[in-house]
């Protein structure tokens, strides 16, 4: 393909780009051909031909005098062309597929989750014994609109040992976290809203921020907690309507909010009417629990929720929202209006295997091999010159800084092709200024294969 070509080959790609990604909606007008070529370093009879050839696909309209038009009907929204752009082979959606997609021949430090082997594999067959002897009802029918009763009754007891007080008629139960995250979502947010999130932060929240097509602002994670000025900048410049973030054992970063950081936090919230979402998933990871947003607040403008799928079992999936009672309300009416019901069976299964005396020793044991793992993973990782951000006190997550110059990106590419799954830092990042961090999951860094292929990569990616 020549050079002329493979510029209008350009051209037409970051049209069809931004109309997939919904920038360019049917009857809106592009930029001029001389707009174009300077935005895009090329020259106008190239955006011309480009523009051309659309419109011969009938992707757009030529008006003589008036320019080109986006024409048909909107298109479907695809998500992994919406800014920014990142390399498919690491945007967050793609991550999520390969960790998810994966064989068993596949080593996965970059997954988010523990292996199979510890997980509460034991407490759910015998949860799935006990529950094969239960009523034809709890086997098929629909949960109640907020959920299994038992479940919450179990939740709000165990919130209370965090400092978070609620009742069980405040409860809502999901099929997942995500869940939890996207009806909130729904409830409080319009396209164009702002949200922020901490940065780094889980990059699955970036994907489904995108999906409800809000502004998303990074805000600077710090070792006690976001960066109260920028934060507060944010607020100002930005007029948010939501702040998103982890306060227990943060993901990626495994750092944990100081007290003096969460007064401070809130009362910038309050001060500027900001409602938070506080995702409390590795709450059951914790050695010593951390300040909770929602413990401080009292659940006035922080939504609290969680779900199970990193301690007890991923295949059985139930999350859960508390709240204000008003709020919770209106989003059981969202539930039911988007899912309808949960199902009871998952919620029932769950409260099985959880209020099972073995559950409290197994957690002893996981968070005395993540302790190990830790330890392991940061001696591994230091003869190769990747040194991590903080050691965390808990959890499974290392946040890495890799050796000045590496492309954490061009690292996880190579070794993808050899097997190994890896994180790199801008997939957690909305600034995208973590090209050179890596997120290690410490339970799943056991093999020495993947330190062997890590420092041959970087050995290969030194400058000569």
């Amino acid at each position: 393909m020549s050079e002329n070509l493979t510029r209008i080959a350009m051209v037409m790609q970051d049209v069809r780009s931004k109309i997939a990604a919904r920038n360019y909606l049917p009857g809106s007008r592009l930029p001029s051909v001389r707009a174009q070529a300077k935005t895009l370093g090329v020259s106008v009879s190239t955006v011309v031909e480009g523009y051309e050839r659309l419109a011969a696909e009938n992707v757009i309209l030529a008006r003589p005098g008036a320019g080109f038009f986006v024409s048909g009907p909107v298109a479907p929204l695809d998500l992994a062309q919406i800014s920014p752009r990142l390399d498919r082979n690491i945007d967050p959606l793609w991550m999520s597929r390969q960790s998810l997609e994966a064989d068993d021949s596949m080593l996965k430090p970059g997954c988010g989750w523990l292996p199979p082997s510890w997980m509460f594999e034991e407490g759910i067959r015998r949860a799935m014994r006990t529950l094969a002897r239960s009523d034809a009802s709890l086997l098929t029918d629909y949960a109640t609109p907020l959920g299994h009763a038992g479940m919450r009754q179990f939740l709000a007891r165990k919130l209370a040992l965090e400092g978070v007080e609620t009742e069980a008629s405040r409860i809502l139960l999901t099929e997942s976290g995500t869940q939890a995250v996207d009806l909130i979502c729904r409830f409080l947010l319009e396209p164009g809203d702002t949200v922020l999130v901490d940065d780094p932060c889980y990059f699955n929240f970036h994907a489904l921020l995108k999906a409800h097509r809000v502004n998303v602002v990074g805000i600077p994670y710090t070792a006690t907690g976001p960066d109260l000025t920028a934060f507060s900048q944010a607020l100002q410049q930005h007029a948010p309507r939501l702040y998103l973030t982890n306060s227990g054992i943060q993901n990626p970063t495994g750092a944990t909010l100081s007290p003096v950081t969460a007064h401070r936090l809130l009362k910038l919230a309050d001060a500027a009417n900001l409602v938070i979402i506080e995702d409390d998933i590795f709450a059951d990871l914790e050695v010593t629990p951390a300040p909770r947003l929602a413990a401080f607040d009292g659940l006035s403008r922080v939504i609290f929720i969680g779900s199970f799928s990193k301690t007890v079992t991923a295949s059985v999936r139930c999350g859960f929202i508390t709240g204000r009672a008003d709020w919770i309300e209106s989003l059981t009416d969202f539930k039911i209006a988007t899912n309808f019901s949960g199902g009871r069976m998952a919620a029932e299964l769950l409260l099985t295997a959880m209020t099972d005396g073995g559950y409290r020793r197994h957690m002893e044991t996981v968070r005395l091999r993540l302790a190990q793992a830790m330890t392991d993973t940061v001696a591994q990782l230091k003869p190769l010159g990747i040194i991590p951000w903080l050691v965390p006190q808990a959890g499974m997550f290392l946040w890495c800084q890799l050796p000045t110059g590496t492309d954490a990106a061009a690292v996880s590419r190579r070794c993808l092709q050899e097997g190994v799954v890896l994180a790199p830092g801008n997939t957690f990042s909305q600034l995208q200024n973590a090209g050179d961090f890596m997120r290690f999951n410490v339970s799943q860094c056991a093999d020495k294969r993947i330190f062997d292929l890590l420092g041959r990569v970087l050995a290969d990616s030194k400058p000569a």
